[in-house]
């Protein structure tokens, strides 16, 4: 077994590895942006690290893929309020895209 790890560290194959810096970079824009509470009854609060929320675009989706319309509200400089009380219980996907810094999210969350 040895031998084939030398080998595969011989050819390169180790450095195919994503752990460069565009992935690492990526992979901590992914934890800068928080939905909570989980799960959720009347609203859900987007908070974002590393975005001004005036310039993020929220999209809602049922479980099956259809777009679902949401009242959002600016909270702060960080932060949007999304409401949730008239969507049926059940399970939600948020997406989350910031033009700009070229960001993309989706969260899952549950109505309840």
């Amino acid at each position: 077994m040895f031998a084939i790890l030398a080998a595969a560290a011989q050819t390169g194959w180790s450095q195919a590895l994503p752990d460069d810096n565009a992935y690492s970079q990526e992979r901590d824009m992914t934890k800068s942006v928080h939905i909570f509470p989980n799960p959720a009854t009347e609203f859900i609060h987007v908070k974002l690290d590393h975005f001004p929320a005036s310039k993020v675009k929220l999209t809602l989706h049922n479980i099956i893929g259809n777009v679902v319309e949401i009242e959002t509200e600016l909270v702060d400089e960080h932060e949007i309020r999304v409401k949730v009380k008239d969507l049926a219980s059940g399970y939600y996907l948020l997406a989350v895209k910031e033009e700009e810094a070229k960001y993309r999210g989706t969260f899952k969350f549950l109505k309840r």
